[in-house]
């Protein structure tokens, strides 16, 4: 199936480009609570793998949605929050995790 082409100023595809796949959402989502170190991202991330949660923290890093603090500190601490830019992100996603509440809480009333 081919992929749809969305226009060059299509905001809508850019943000999706940064928050699209399985896991960033449930990242986005943790972070938003309080920063976190891996390992407690891990527990709080339920199902993910340590690769995917390195890799896709990369990503989200990269895109400068989330920052990575290391302390200088034995063993070192590393904690991942949300830049500026990134809780924005997050309050413009908290929109769609309401719409998509309310569109599952119509789904089932109509099922139902």
């Amino acid at each position: 199936m081919a992929r749809k082409q969305y226009a060059p100023d299509c905001g809508l595809h850019a943000a999706l480009t940064v928050i699209g796949g399985k896991w960033k959402p449930a990242i986005l989502c943790e972070l938003h609570l309080r920063p976190a170190r891996f390992g407690e991202l891990k527990r709080r991330v339920l199902g993910i793998s340590e690769k995917v949660l390195f890799e896709q923290l990369r990503e989200l890093e990269a895109d400068g949605v989330v920052g990575r603090a290391v302390f200088d500190v034995v063993p070192p601490k590393v904690e991942y929050s949300l830049t500026p830019t990134g809780a924005a992100l997050s309050h413009a996603v908290h929109a769609l995790v309401e719409w998509g509440r309310n569109h599952a809480s119509l789904a089932t009333a109509e099922r139902g």
